[in-house]
């Protein structure tokens, strides 16, 4: 062989890759361990615990029984997907050479406004023609919309995302200072609001600039008696603008603008677990861990009503308030699930769905017009006025290990979510397509 004989055989070898290799079960299973504890953006991280479910150490395990699932079926022969975009199904094994690259931390990523670089991927049997469009691990029910974006928090970090190309934008450094709480921001105008701290004699709310993340106020209010040992969904907002802080036994009231606590509504039966205020803003409903909801009037303070549930001793939380009632949650693990009080009345309490499972959330958001009810089992739209579930779409496990999807919201007309299939390695933001009866 000659010089330019060499020099053309490089060439070819250089723009033309070698085919896959086979993957054997011990590399499949060294990279769902790897994924599953991995600390990288785009490596699978398990689901964070709640308090009393099961414990992180769970996805693991699974992950390993799908290894065994994919090894027996197949007599010792490990399958490779051929296509990145490929759905995932039952006794797939995902091709290592497809996994996304890894990129930089959130906040060192660039403004990007054009096509994704991840190009979705459709979900397996998947509800309502979910497609993934961001395959990052974020913390279960954060997701958020706000004026033209999505906002996520992870472990580590706030993240806001384009909804047109499903890119993360920008991010900022954001510790949850609760383990096990759901990090769900709260968007007013053009800031993203977080709890920074809520332990001790005080609760901080930090704020950040809608588009840029960057810190823009701080807000600090003292405790009212102790804070709740088991806080879900302890901060919200009005559509008088105003944030609404549970305080220990009572609820902060913060004018955005000012960056100053306006007033305190006093809750003796407290501490307060959750919060929420109706639409119209008449009313403003907590929780306390005995399972009393009360109402009180948001501007006076006045008590207005209260309902309890006797004989209740599981972790109650996640409020929502609409037109017809309350939505909220209620035990932990493998029993949490949604219900329904018509006019905040527990003694007619409709529970919506089955316990979860796997340290897995069935939390209900309240997004374009429409209650929005997750899980492991099946997915729901309902009715803000009655609670009637207006459509219904199963949620397919994979080889019998349970996927989830929660945290929906609705921005410009298009629902968004956040999808779950340990097995796969699967997980980050679907779109869905739900039916027209789910308009609100």
């Amino acid at each position: 062989m000659n010089t330019e004989e060499r020099q053309l055989a490089d060439m070819l070898r250089r723009v033309a890759p070698e085919p896959p290799r086979q993957v054997t079960v011990e590399d499949v299973a060294f990279r769902l361990a790897n994924q599953a504890g991995g600390s990288g953006r785009r490596r699978h991280r398990e689901p964070r615990a709640r308090r009393g479910g099961w414990g992180l150490g769970w996805a693991p395990v699974l992950a390993a029984a799908s290894v065994f699932v994919v090894a027996g079926a197949s007599a010792g022969l490990v399958a490779v997907m051929t296509s990145h975009n490929a759905p995932a199904s039952a006794g797939s094994v995902i091709n290592p050479t497809s996994a996304p690259a890894s990129t930089p931390p959130a906040s060192q990523r660039p403004e990007s406004t054009g096509p994704s670089t991840w190009p979705p991927e459709r979900v397996a049997n998947g509800m309502w023609g979910a497609e993934l469009i961001t395959p990052d691990n974020f913390t279960q029910d954060s997701l958020v919309s706000g004026p033209g974006s999505l906002y996520v928090t992870t472990a580590n970090s706030l993240d806001r995302i384009d909804p047109v190309t499903g890119n993360v934008v920008t991010g900022v450094s954001y510790n949850s200072p609760v383990p096990g709480y759901p990090d769900r921001p709260v968007v007013t105008g053009n800031t993203v609001w977080l709890l920074s701290s809520y332990s001790g004699t005080s609760v901080v709310l930090t704020g950040y600039d809608g588009k840029t993340l960057a810190q823009v106020a701080s807000v600090a209010m003292p405790v009212t008696g102790q804070l709740s040992t088991t806080p879900q969904g302890v901060l919200t907002s009005g559509s008088d603008g105003y944030l609404y802080v549970a305080a220990g036994s009572s609820v902060a009231v913060v004018n955005p603008g000012t960056r100053q606590v306006i007033r305190r509504i006093s809750v003796p039966a407290g501490p307060v677990t959750s919060v929420a205020v109706s639409p119209d803003g008449s009313r403003l409903y907590a929780v306390t861990g005995a399972f009393d909801l009360l109402t009180y009037n948001p501007v006076t303070g006045a008590e207005l009503g209260s309902s309890a549930m006797p004989g209740l001793t599981s972790v109650v939380g996640n409020l929502v308030a609409t037109s017809g009632g309350v939505w909220g949650t209620t035990g932990v693990g493998m029993t949490e699930s949604a219900w329904f009080a018509p006019d905040a009345d527990l003694t007619r309490m409709e529970r919506l769905g089955v316990g979860v499972g796997a340290g897995l959330d069935s939390i209900p958001t309240f997004s374009g017009g429409t209650v929005w009810i997750g899980g492991s089992r099946t997915l729901e739209c309902a009715s803000p006025v009655t609670g009637q579930v207006l459509a219904s779409a199963a949620i397919p496990a994979d080889g019998g290990v349970v996927s989830n999807v929660g945290s929906v919201t609705v921005n410009a007309g298009r629902a968004y979510a956040y999808y779950q299939n340990l097995r796969a390695v699967q997980v980050g933001v679907v779109t869905l397509t739900p039916p027209t009866t789910c308009s609100g």
